[in-house]
């Protein structure tokens, strides 16, 4: 029988992923690596994910962008961690897609207002 500690050190090493480089393009190798997902599981996904559409080159290969493999995660945090099936998933993707998002803090829109100011006297 495992103790409590031993199964949430094991669900922590799980959700452990490597940090994603600062790259334009990603093999499937590289994004079962970053994902901790096979690649077969990853061509399974394009099926039955629509909004996971890697850019396809020379011989069918895949080419993953930053967030197709952010997208990757969520999937994978929502499969493997929350217990979701396919379809609970995929609606809590479309869900999370149609929601508008959240206005601007004031300190934001403030932010942005000082920093044109800045970019037109330095244009000036």
């Amino acid at each position: 029988m495992e103790s409590s500690n031993d199964q949430n050190s094991r669900s922590k090493r799980k959700t452990q992923l490597p940090p994603i480089p600062a790259k334009r393009y990603f093999t499937i190798g590289e994004v079962s690596e970053l994902c901790g997902v096979k690649p077969h599981v990853l061509r399974y996904w394009e099926q039955e994910f629509t909004q996971l559409k890697p850019v396809k080159r020379r011989g069918n290969r895949r080419y993953y962008q930053h967030h197709e493999v952010l997208l990757i995660r969520r999937i994978r945090e929502l499969l493997y961690e929350q217990g979701f099936t396919i379809s609970g998933a995929r609606a809590r993707l479309d869900q999370a897609a149609n929601v508008d998002p959240p206005e601007p803090s004031e300190f934001i829109v403030t932010m942005r207002r000082e920093i044109q100011q800045v970019l037109d006297i330095l244009r000036a």
